[in-house]
């Protein structure tokens, strides 16, 4: 039998090693991780529980090419919070974005067959030089470099949601080869609801936030509802939905919403004499230009009270010169007359987001995972574990050996298996009709 082998770097919890592997082995291949690279101490739980070693290495920039063993395929899934809308977008200017000079080291050096590289969609318009570029600079350089090292480069974002699981979840893959571009394009389209992935009959939760929501809400109304104060939308409660932090009028909660609406319009920005932000704080004069009760300023007042509202100074916008480049922030203007906002964001309470079982899951990510909760019986709990890997595409004999925040920090920053099989199917058969059948090397 064919041997393949290959080296996983930035290995998380081996999504892309185990999609690989599957697709080159159901292909009549044997495979063999010659070499993976992974520092986060509960990934390497997980690694190390799941998958045989014979040469783990931390650190990828302390490792010599002339350390690294021959192999044919190289897989990574680099670091993406230098491309992700989730962090601060300095791409390679970013420590964890030269990451890829890594990727691109080791291929000039080891030459192989080919690779599977991942990362957030982000990426792809990451450093426009134009709005109406097709790709941004980070990206062209990465297909540029790989290209000029003789491999035939394809790229493509795919989601999660076309390949049989339930989570609508976008990455871009970059794929190579010595000799053929391999098409990302035609898949067969798969779908599949959460209703297939979620377990049944567990234990659920009994706070008095849970119990809030369901005293206002049938279990049924509450599918796919996310609980955040600074956006609306049908799909959308509010903290003051539910009273949660203490009763409030018809009136007050009239006020509220228009509040809430009001306070993201550009022309408050004008009078404040700021640079617009999504979601200001409004005076009483300008309240009262679309909320004139007489008792506005005692319910307001209330509101503050009882935390739904701040009472606070408009930000005005500030750009400082770092070695990075330009940072901008908020900072809060004194000089400015103070006004009522809204206080809580998307991470203020202990659930975020209901899933509904005849929809997909949004993209999870690690910040958020440990809010979702699931409907269970007449009653919200927690996602488990093993909901969690399944919504990624991993089998069932696959352990998460650590903590259950810990699995949700993995799990958020994961691949989606599915993809990668799907992809690794079709290197499989270039590199059987490359090297196999036409004897290019000794079989």
């Amino acid at each position: 039998m064919q041997e393949v082998r290959f080296i996983d770097l930035f290995a998380g919890i081996g999504g892309l090693r185990l999609g690989f592997e599957q697709s080159f082995q159901r292909a009549g291949f044997q495979t063999n991780c010659v070499m993976t690279s992974e520092i986060k101490p509960h990934a390497l739980k997980a690694l190390h529980h799941n998958f045989g070693h014979d040469y783990f290495v931390g650190d990828i920039t302390k490792v010599k090419n002339e350390d690294i063993p021959d192999f044919d395929f190289l897989l990574g899934g680099f670091p993406c919070q230098a491309f992700s809308a989730a962090g601060k977008r300095l791409g390679f200017v970013d420590t964890r974005g030269t990451l890829f000079f890594e990727i691109e080291r080791i291929i000039a050096d080891k030459k192989p067959y080919g690779f599977i590289l991942e990362n957030v969609e982000g990426l792809v318009k990451h450093d426009l030089e134009n709005p109406k570029d097709p790709i941004g600079r980070t990206l062209r350089v990465i297909i540029e470099n790989l290209t000029a090292l003789g491999y035939q480069v394809s790229w493509r974002v795919l989601n999660a949601e076309d390949f049989g699981l339930p989570q609508a979840r976008k990455r871009v893959f970059i794929v190579g080869t010595l000799d053929e571009t391999v098409s990302l394009k035609g898949f067969e389209r798969k779908s599949a609801k959460l209703n297939a992935i979620f377990e049944k009959g567990l234990p659920t939760l009994n706070t008095k936030f849970v119990n809030l929501l369901l005293n206002h809400f049938s279990i049924q109304e509450l599918y796919g509802k996310s609980i955040k104060d600074k956006r609306g939308g049908d799909n959308n409660i509010h903290s003051w939905d539910i009273e949660l932090k203490g009763s409030i009028s018809k009136e007050q909660l009239l006020l509220l919403n228009q509040l809430f609406k009001e306070r993201r319009k550009k022309k408050w920005a004008s009078e404040h004499g700021i640079k617009w932000m999504d979601g200001m704080p409004l005076t009483l004069a300008q309240i009262k230009t679309f909320y004139d009760a007489p008792n506005v300023e005692e319910m307001l007042d209330d509101l503050v009270k009882k935390g739904y509202l701040k009472f606070e100074h408009p930000k005005s916008l500030v750009e400082e010169m770092t070695l990075l480049g330009t940072k901008q922030y908020r900072l809060e203007n004194k000089s400015l007359k103070p006004g009522y906002n809204i206080v809580a964001g998307k991470l203020s309470f202990e659930v975020n987001k209901i899933l509904d079982p005849n929809d997909v899951a949004p993209t999870l990510v690690a910040t958020d995972m440990a809010r979702l909760v699931v409907p269970d019986g007449n009653g919200l709990r927690r996602m488990t574990t093993r909901e969690g890997l399944r919504l990624f595409g991993y089998p069932e004999w696959f352990e998460l050996p650590v903590k259950t925040d810990e699995a949700f920090d993995l799990l958020g920053n994961t691949v989606a298996v599915s993809v990668v099989e799907a992809i690794a199917e079709r290197l499989a058969a270039c590199y059987e009709n490359a090297y196999v059948t036409s004897s290019a090397i000794p079989v």
